[in-house]
């Protein structure tokens, strides 16, 4: 295939129906819960502000809302709103990251997310996002979007559309059309967390 070729079906790839964001967005700013496409694996996804969203993400999920879920933010100039600090650390590690693996980082002292979505000590994990469609989603919301991998508690994470469990697919609101036939599939981010006093620690590399 020619380099012409491969660009035009890399653009074609990356192109979403219009239709799909809009009906998405709309389901997130009633308080609906989504399933989408991410930069790593399918998701279930809400708007990250909204107390019930999240609470019914975690009945989705079958899953104690103890355990922390992760958000997506569209760039990083908008961490500051969502954090009373960000740590320096974390400007030269998204510095590093950029164009690399995605990279998950946990956050000490979150703030303006609902209080079900952190973890008990305040801290809460987000990645900047650059998958065309989540991307879109985040901007045009204006909001973060949990970010939480497609299956039930316990089960492997749909890493691909064909691989999630069709209860799940009739638990949410609205399925997502983009990606549904890729199946490439994607690596997990790394995770690291910085404490307050920007100590890092590897969750996953």
């Amino acid at each position: 295939m020619c380099i012409f070729c491969c660009i035009f079906a890399v653009k074609m790839e990356n192109r979403y129906d219009k239709q799909d964001l809009q009906q998405a967005l709309r389901v997130l700013r009633e308080g609906g819960v989504i399933l989408y496409p991410t930069d790593t694996v399918w998701g279930i996804g809400c708007d990250a502000t909204n107390a019930a969203a999240v609470a019914r993400v975690y009945e989705i999920k079958r899953r104690v809302d103890s355990k922390a879920m992760l958000v997506l933010l569209d760039g990083a100039g908008k961490l500051q709103g969502y954090m009373q600090q960000v740590p320096e650390t974390a400007w030269m590690l998204l510095e590093a990251a950029e164009g690399q693996r995605p990279l998950t980082i946990i956050y000490p002292n979150a703030r303006n997310l609902a209080p079900n979505l952190l973890a008990e000590d305040g801290s809460v994990g987000i990645r900047i996002t650059s998958e065309p469609f989540s991307k879109a989603l985040c901007e045009q919301l204006r909001r973060p979007i949990i970010s939480t991998s497609a299956n039930f508690s316990g089960e492997p994470a749909a890493k691909i559309f064909s691989e999630i469990n069709p209860e799940l697919l009739d638990a949410v609101d609205y399925v997502c059309a983009f990606r549904r036939e890729d199946t490439t599939r994607q690596l997990p981010s790394s995770i690291i967390k910085i404490d307050e006093r920007e100590r890092i620690t590897i969750i996953r590399p």
